[in-house]
């Protein structure tokens, strides 16, 4: 039998408001009365969000017609364009609560913000707890913390005893979750709550609570209490500051008003703030109560300014669903504002590591001129460690390390690998670990780590974001919150709907490359490797948009023409015929009957042509000139440096590395799969922008990496054939000073610089002279090489089968029923 530990017996002493309130009170009856989050706008720009919990099933149905289908479609954009004029923020209890605990300035014995008293007042559940309606199973710490706050201000000014003995109840029935380890952990929990505790007892709340989980709560306040005062952490006394409330007496006041930010807040949380202006009246932390007050009216969220967070996090999580594109003029609204506030020195953006990582992020991967020193900062200060900082902002800071890392050179020298592999122990579970409530923040954190940004294809981390992607999205800090900028029923089902819509005209667009590939009979090449549904992903999984419909197929078949040609140069064809087939293409205008010397050459040599008059007669329309001659030109350059290779492999040559590379990066095929797709994709290319050296730099930046890619993966296989590589070359030309493994690492190593240098073309503005949306295509064919050099030579992997299907085979189904989110995905 457990023992209980009993609070005395109450004997209040702050009845002396309770006259005040009764007239208050009957006013706000019907208003709050049952809603613990109030749905109406409350100014601003910001809202809180009433969450909904219909039992009824939503399905997303294809099923009624296109003419239905693009009604629901516009509808649900719309409603997500709203959410970008207005951050809707769910209430917090907790936070509520403190703020109704601050006296007035003027008199201890009332409350300086009746108004958070009276929704406390009426916002209880129905099991006597305060929080979020139908909490979490495994958010029971919280809402005993939630609950608890609401009740000691409720006895604070001595109002409220049913509502009281209500929620002393749900503690008690509730109480030994406080040590659940199961159970999730609010940031400060173990501090806060004991701390609470012991100001019940001060009230005289009685409490019948089991002593040894009540002993336990305040031997681990007093451990880690201990270890705080004993160390001179920075991290730590921050730590300390911003857990004010469960300090009390034992919090030095004046060392937390150093945490104090230009709006009056401290860390922008209103119950540390509000626990601060109680012992210690702070005119700046007064102001930024009321201000909170005056913008959400009688209750106030957990963490307060958030508007440029939320937005970004808006335009984060469009992208990364894939359905950015139908929000292009909203999207550069917020690029633009908080590109503003980043160059004013935004307290908002500049005091959060999450936030600041988060806008860093994106603005630079948009091209802005942002430095990296102040994410640096956060990743080299001692409070990036954990304890401030819940999951999604330490993602948010590997996201930014990546970026500095990909981008920034000297900070990310500075910034050397210890902080990466930190972030990475970190997010691997051991401080965050998965429960039920955070499974999808971890299959993203989990992607994050397995993929790295350079070798992510978007249609393919579109789909797994769409799987992982949590509607509701609770994230605790002191508490849990949500808000439908997070977390949107909306976002999903419009990623669902055009992942669908986009995937069924891939799926006709493969069969027309199918067709095509017949009716050139290049199946009758029996030395060719038949690669026609591997080079349509490539192009389907990087330019997915239906818009782009010439330029998908520009792509893909050429890279069918150029796996067959590689082939034929490689092992199918003789000396003669490769040197007839150039002779043709240089001639154009043949008969193919008679000046062909060989069947094959006419149907390698017929296939270019028609597909090259085709591609260019096409590119001609998008770009009101001819640029024909350009494309022939891009395949007669792929042609002699092939033929060049043939030549050295014929004659047993063994050039030096600089000559195999200079050659190389052009015989690796690039040439004709990326620059003709450039004039589909938008912008005019004037002839002067194609013959520019930025032009050519992408071009020899991306192939490079490509032909690396290739030999290093292939170097075995191509060592017992006898085949030039470029791992082979460096270990020759080396005299017995390179090993292979050596020669592997620094060619990996140069592979690394030049993805660097192509990333920074592709993100300049100034003095760019190549369109952003034709140095995005570079990008994306690096991010399609990566990928698939990532384990092998690019065509042997099984697991790039099974991507294939998902991408162009495997539409997503998608069904709610009730609060829950089932997927069918069959990748």
């Amino acid at each position: 039998m457990s023992a209980t530990f009993i609070f005395p017996a109450a004997s209040s002493s702050s009845s002396s408001y309770l006259s005040v309130v009764k007239h208050q009170t009957i006013r706000d009856t019907n208003t709050l009365a049952t809603s613990a989050i109030p749905s109406r706008r409350l100014g601003g720009g910001l809202s809180f969000t009433k969450h909904s919990h219909s039992t009824a099933a939503s399905v997303v149905d294809a099923t009624r017609g296109p003419d239905f289908a693009l009604q629901c479609n516009e509808a649900t954009k719309e409603r997500i364009r709203k959410l970008f004029h207005k951050v809707e923020f769910s209430v917090s209890s907790y936070d509520t609560a403190w703020v109704a605990m601050v006296p007035s300035p003027h008199s201890a014995k009332v409350p300086c913000f009746p108004e958070c008293l009276h929704w406390v007042l009426h916002n209880q559940l129905e099991d006597g707890s305060w929080g979020l309606p139908h909490h979490q199973p495994l958010l029971l710490k919280d809402v005993l913390s939630s609950t608890l706050a609401c009740v000691l201000a409720l006895k604070r000014w001595g109002i409220g005893e049913q509502l009281i003995s209500k929620g002393l109840r749900f503690i008690e029935l509730n109480f030994a979750s406080a040590t659940d380890k199961d159970q999730y952990s609010p940031i400060g929990f173990d501090v806060i709550f004991p701390g609470m505790l012991e100001y019940a007892q001060h009230l005289s709340l009685k409490l019948h609570l089991e002593s040894r989980v009540f002993n336990e709560l305040l031997h681990k306040r007093a451990i880690q209490l201990t270890r705080s005062y004993d160390s001179s952490s920075l991290e730590l006394n921050a730590y300390l500051a911003y857990v004010s409330e469960g300090m009390g007496e034992l919090q030095d006041w004046k060392m937390v008003m150093k945490y104090q930010r230009k709006n009056g807040s401290l860390f922008n949380s209103p119950s540390t703030t509000a626990a601060s202006l109680i012992h210690l009246h702070d005119s700046g932390c007064l102001d930024y109560l009321r201000g909170a007050l005056k913008k959400f009216g009688n209750a106030v969220p957990t963490i307060y300014p958030i508007n440029i967070h939320a937005r970004l996090c808006m335009v984060d999580n469009l992208k990364k669903l894939g359905i950015c594109r139908h929000f292009t003029e909203e999207i550069q609204n917020v690029l633009d504002e908080t590109y503003r506030c980043w160059l004013q020195g935004e307290d908002e953006i500049f005091t959060s590591a999450g936030t600041c990582s988060m806008a860093f992020r994106i603005l630079r991967g948009y091209g802005y001129n942002v430095s990296s020193d102040p994410v640096a900062q956060f990743l080299e200060q001692e409070q990036c460690s954990g304890h401030l900082n819940d999951i999604y902002t330490m993602l948010d800071l590997y996201q930014a390390l990546e970026m500095i890392i990909a981008t920034d050179q000297p900070v990310s020298k500075k910034l050397n690998s210890s902080s990466l592999q930190s972030l990475i122990q970190r997010l691997s579970g051991e401080f965050y670990p998965p429960n039920g409530l955070t499974k999808q923040i971890h299959e993203q954190v989990d992607d994050v780590l397995k993929f790295p940004s350079h070798a992510n294809l978007e249609r393919v981390a579109n789909r797994r974001n769409i799987k992982h992607y949590d509607v509701h999205n609770t994230r605790v800090l002191k508490t849990s919150y949500s808000s439908s900028n997070f977390g949107n029923k909306d976002f999903l089902t419009l990623a669902v709907e055009d992942f669908n819509l986009c995937q069924s005209i891939h799926r006709n667009e493969l069969k027309q490359l199918e067709r095509w590939l017949m009716q050139n009979r290049l199946d009758k090449l029996k030395f060719a490797r038949e690669r026609s549904a591997y080079c349509y992903f490539s192009a389907a999984a990087t330019i997915f948009q239906p818009e782009l419909s010439d330029a998908r197929m520009s792509w893909a078949k050429n890279g069918v023409l150029t796996t067959v040609i590689d082939d034929f140069f490689d092992v199918g064809g003789s000396m003669e015929e490769l040197n007839n087939l150039i002779l043709l293409f240089k001639k154009w205008d043949v008969d193919v009957s008679t000046d062909c010397c060989s069947e094959r050459v006419g149907i390698i040599f017929s296939a270019l042509h028609s597909t090259i008059s085709e591609i260019g007669y096409k590119a001609s329309k998008w770009q009101a000139r001819s640029v024909t001659r350009h494309i022939t030109d891009i395949w007669l350059n792929l042609l002699n440096a092939m033929l060049r290779e043939a030549e050295w492999a014929r004659d047993m040559s063994v050039p030096a590395l600089d000559k195999y590379m200079a050659n190389g990066y052009v015989s690796f095929a690039l040439g004709p799969i990326v620059l003709p797709a450039l004039y589909f994709v938008g912008p005019k290319l004037p002839d002067d922008v194609v013959k520019h050296p930025e032009y050519h730099s992408l071009f020899k930046l991306v192939s490079t990496c490509g032909r690396l890619l290739n030999d290093i993966r292939s170097f075995e296989r191509e060592s017992k054939d006898g085949k030039l590589n470029a791992v082979t070359l460096s270990v020759t030309h080396g005299n017995g000073r390179i090993s292979e493994e050596a020669a592997i690492e620094g060619l990996s190593h140069r592979v690394e610089m030049q993805r660097k240098e192509l990333l920074k073309l592709v993100l300049q503005r100034e003095g760019s002279v190549v369109p952003s949306a034709c140095k995005d295509l570079f990008w994306k064919m690096s991010e399609v090489l990566h990928q698939f050099y990532i384990k092998d030579d690019g065509f042997s992997s099984m697991g790039m089968a099974d991507t294939v299907k998902a991408i162009i085979h495997e539409p997503i189904t998608l069904n709610y029923l009730g609060d829950s989110k089932l997927i069918t995905d069959y990748n």
